[in-house]
């Protein structure tokens, strides 16, 4: 139902291969790092195994740190410290570092117990859990390229251990003599059956099934629906109560009830399914995994629970509209592309705030930024269309619409990456460019199409063949080689475009395509142009990204060029994580020099234009950074595997300095007035909203001590609200009653804090339910000063609340809005403060009854006083209700004068300023009644009260004191 993070913090990389819980302590987890589905895009490396003895509250790192990509984790199912891991290895080049691995001390120390070669690692492993001395292991020999997928050789094969992973023997009797991917269970109702999944040449690939524990194995079914693409999925699971159940995952989840021979279809939330747990005492209950997330099944797969609840998305790339609030956009893999809002007026963002556009997947989008209603996306083999969002309809405007499934590259037109380049000129939205292994160009929507480039790739034909082999061919499209990679148009030259190609290439063109030249940096003869970004500061600046991770190569390179690329200077000093290749780059829009990059696993940032590099994570996840954009100051970054995610306002790094005055506070950025909230903690399937409010970010160049700091908002040098350092001393809170005082934040350093755009508090009177709010209404729009003070020192900056655009209102509205709105304060904050001043009296009427009683001459004054406290307790009652405890209590009890002027304050205090006429009435009425009930207090006070303490002094007895 609900899902939240408990790595964060702990792990090193981003992404998972593989999880087991220990049956006989559920607070033990193993995971190794690196997921095994060997996709060609979007696959990230790990960085070996970890460990957790408390169900997840902290991890600790336990070796096999190259293991790369780990397959499956299976833990001795009485003894949660002997613990076997099936290591897939490499899948771009050879490695050592595969095979089964097995501890006997929970990962402290480790031993290789089955090893075939460098370029054969561990698919599967399955544990007989009724005798755990007996294990069963898939071997694959496989090899990726950027070109293609080698699956399967001689060394691939089954192998069982009968001696707890001491020895192994290849299993052969009744299987292919060559095999590719594969996985394998045995049966814990009958450990004598042993179900394997199998690649293979021709008709031979398919389900196996072993009724004598592995000796001989007869082919079951060879139905293509389980082994299709079998180098991206090949899973296998026995079911533990029933032998004849079986599982098998491909792109859909497959099961058999007759022991393997025949298979249907089970519904699922989503396709490409890559594993399954089944609970091994009540087979009902299964989880699922596939590229739309994780889903339970509590009645055998009947149904299923959703995955709307998980933040796990994988962009490829990340783009923004102008809109206020803006708009997030991206292709999310296995998933629609998508436009989801950067925040709303709710409580967070939801289902609700996002939709479909143009393309799928892979997709890159463009669109005018103004005007976002025509977007273009694309998807795989090149597919490109256009899509309106007035009718939620898209039209395929491919250049050259051929069916590029099944077919060699070579054989295409065009040849064109899977996450192939889509962008809008920036000097004419209708102008669209795609990229292939040309460049496309046009103008009247996609109807007709213009080539503006040569061939800007190597066009190795040697490097166009088929995607996989030597028994799955895979031409989805991951594999096309030679291809443009990236490509952008200057913002401020008309017609000069770069491009970037999946081969290492770089070219430019200055005049609109009619010729390129290449300015590839000297040195790169290979590799993945990701990113490139022209300086938003000069013309002539540029600034690449080079992936090498397809040839094993995880170093950093960003080069920048300061003459259109003729010459290019290599600056990755600092960026030293081992797995922490660059993939974008950016330079922030005010600040020159100052640059962003994105790497596999996290954010890191230069002050220095790229010379030295520091990382600036904070609460970002370890994950791989695909793309960065800045919108409104903000940073947003696509991410693989943790969907977007957003640094709001860079006003702090850009005013870094390496020498801060004693106190510093930085301009915020021009904040509109929009009114959603975020909670202050996250709700659960929820993305976050930023806080409301100016955020405002200050510096301390010292620790405070016992000073207080203290933050005061002005308008028109008038205070209107005030936070402090130090929170209030013997602060008593209630149901109804107003909210714990904001405490400023005050460290040594760079602090932020949020003003939520109200005026100060109102008062309240003591353990009184009010159904209403205690908060200051919240100001207009207009320039407001920011004050900081410590001590002595004093720092100021100015902010601009500016009015959201969609709010068609004038400035006389506002005034308008705020001037009745500091009315109806007024008099909320003068009936408080008249009834805690009367209770104050009445207070004191009664601690001193007991001296009047003691008085034989005080009988008439005592009779006085306690008319009088009769009275106030009649007045009282019709400005307050003190019957009410909680929220319900507001239908049993009558509202009386507040609660009426706190529902009116909140009826006028909304982002439409104009006031109704109904507002405008019952505010002249409530302030009538008000009017009467203050010459109630004021006859009470100046008449009954002087007298009683006139009559009270004449006794010689204690005054009274009346509070203000």
């Amino acid at each position: 139902i609900t899902w939240r993070n408990i790595s964060d913090g702990f792990f090193k990389t981003g992404t998972v291969g593989a999880i087991a819980v220990a049956e006989s302590d559920p607070n033990v987890i193993y995971v190794g790092m690196g997921e095994h589905a060997a996709r060609g895009v979007m696959t990230s490396m790990g960085d070996g195994m970890y460990r957790s003895f408390d169900a997840g509250k902290t991890w600790t790192h336990i070796g096999l740190d190259s293991s790369r990509h780990i397959s499956d984790v299976v833990i001795h199912p009485e003894n949660p410290y002997l613990i076997f891991v099936s290591v897939q290895g490499a899948q771009y080049g050879p490695s050592n570092e595969r095979g089964i691995y097995r501890s006997n001390d929970g990962g402290d120390s480790w031993e290789r117990v089955l090893y075939v070669d460098e370029n054969t690692g561990a698919s599967s492993l399955s544990m007989d859990m009724t005798n755990p001395r007996i294990l069963y292991a898939a071997m694959w020999e496989h090899r990726r390229y950027p070109w293609t997928m080698e699956s399967g050789g001689e060394q691939s094969g089954l192998y069982k251990s009968e001696d707890g992973g001491k020895s192994w023997n290849k299993l052969k009797k009744g299987l292919p003599e060559a095999l590719g991917k594969s996985g394998i269970s045995v049966s814990r109702a009958n450990p004598d059956r042993v179900f394997a999944v199998i690649e293979a040449e021709g008709k031979k690939g398919g389900v196996y099934r072993s009724d004598d524990a592995g000796k001989t194995w007869r082919q079951v079914n060879s139905d293509r629906v389980n082994i299709a693409r079998s180098w991206y999925y090949m899973e296998i699971f026995a079911d533990p109560q029933d032998e004849n159940i079986v599982y098998v995952l491909n792109a859909p989840v497959m099961k058999s009830i007759d022991g393997g021979r025949s298979f249907q279809n089970i519904p699922v939330p989503h396709g490409d399914n890559h594993h399954l747990w089944i609970n091994p005492d009540n087979n009902q209950i299964m989880i699922n995994s596939n590229d739309g997330g994780a889903n339970v099944s509590h009645n055998g797969g009947k149904s299923w629970s959703t995955q709307q609840n998980q933040p796990t998305a994988q962009f490829y790339r990340v783009i923004t509209d102008n809109l206020v609030p803006y708009n997030v956009y991206g292709g999310q893999q296995d998933n629609s592309a998508i436009a989801i809002a950067s925040r709303t007026n709710d409580f967070g963002i939801d289902w609700k705030d996002w939709y479909s556009v143009a393309g799928c997947e892979s997709a890159f989008l463009a669109f005018d930024p103004d005007n976002p209603e025509m977007v273009y996306g694309g998807c795989y083999q090149g597919i490109i269309e256009r899509w309106v969002a007035d009718s939620r309809e898209g039209k395929p405007i491919k250049t050259y619409p051929e069916l590029g499934l099944s077919i060699e590259p070579k054989d295409f037109k065009y040849r064109y990456n899977w996450n192939a380049p889509i962008i809008s000129s920036p000097h004419d939205r209708n102008t669209i460019y795609h990229a292939g292994n040309v460049v496309f160009k046009t103008t009247d929507g996609g109807h007709s199409w213009e080539v503006v480039s040569p061939d800007l790739s190597r066009n190795e034909k040697d490097k166009q063949g088929p995607g996989g082999g030597p028994y799955t061919n895979e031409a989805a499209g991951g594999e096309n080689y030679n291809t443009i990679m990236s490509l952008v148009e200057s913002p401020h030259e008309k017609g000069l475009l770069y491009a970037g190609t999946d081969d290492g290439r770089v070219h430019v063109t200055k005049n609109g395509g009619s010729s390129w030249t290449e300015i590839t940096p000297v040195g790169i003869k290979d590799g993945i142009i990701n990113s490139i970004e022209v300086s938003p500061h000069d013309p002539a600046t540029v600034y690449i990204t080079v992936m090498r991770y397809k040839m094993m190569d995880l170093k950093p390179y960003i080069f920048k060029s300061s003459d259109y690329g003729q010459n290019w200077e290599k600056r990755v000093n600092g960026l030293n994580d081992p797995h922490g290749f660059v993939r974008v780059v950016r330079e922030d829009h005010k600040r020159k020099g100052l640059l962003y990059a994105g790497t596999e696993t996290g954010l890191y940032i230069s002050q220095d234009d790229g010379r030295n590099w520091q990382q600036l994570q904070l609460n970002l996840p370890v994950v791989p950074i695909n793309d960065l954009y800045i919108q409104d100051n903000d940073l947003v970054a696509a991410t693989a595997g943790r969907s977007f995610w957003i640094l709001d306002d860079l006003a702090p790094i850009q005013n870094l300095k390496p020498a801060q005055p004693e106190l510093a506070i930085f301009k915020p950025k021009d904040t509109y007035r929009i009114f959603g909230n975020a909670p202050n903690q996250p709700i659960p399937g929820l993305g976050q909203n930023p806080k409301r409010g100016v955020t405002l970010d200050y510096y301390i160049g010292k620790k405070i001590d016992s000073l207080e700091l203290k933050l005061e908002v002005l308008s028109s040098g008038k205070v209107i609200r005030s936070f402090s350092s130090r929170p209030v001393k013997d602060f008593k809170s209630w149901p109804g009653g107003p909210p714990r005082p904001a405490v400023l934040p005050s460290g040594h350093g760079y602090n932020r804090f949020t003003w939520d755009f109200n005026r100060d508090a109102l008062p309240a009177i003591d353990k009184v339910f009010v159904f209403g709010n205690y908060s200051g209404a919240s100001v207009a729009p207009g320039t407001y000063t920011l004050r900081l003070t410590l001590g002595d020192k004093q720092a100021e900056t100015e902010v601009d609340i500016l009015q959201n655009p969609k709010i068609k209102a004038t400035k006389a509205d506002f005034d308008e809005q705020q001037a009745i709105l500091e009315n109806i304060e007024s008099t909320i904050r003068e009936i408080h403060e008249s009834v805690n001043s009367m209770r104050s009296a009445r207070s004191q009427l009664q601690s001193y009854s007991k001296l009047l009683k003691s008085n034989k001459n005080a009988k008439k004054l005592l009779e006085s006083g306690k008319d009088i406290m009769e009275k106030i307790d009649k007045w009282e009652r019709n400005l307050i209700q003190p019957d009410q405890k909680t929220f319900q209590d507001v239908i049993n009890f009558n509202n009386k004068l507040n609660a009426q002027l706190m529902h009116l304050k909140g009826f006028i205090d909304v982002p439409e300023p104009r006031v109704t006429k109904g507002a405008k009435q019952r505010f002249a009425d409530l302030a009538a009644e008000w009017n009467n009930f203050r010459k109630v207090r004021d006859e009470i006070i100046q008449n009954e009260m002087t007298a009683f303490n006139k009559a009270y002094r004449e006794l010689d007895l204690p005054a009274i004191i009346m509070e203000d």
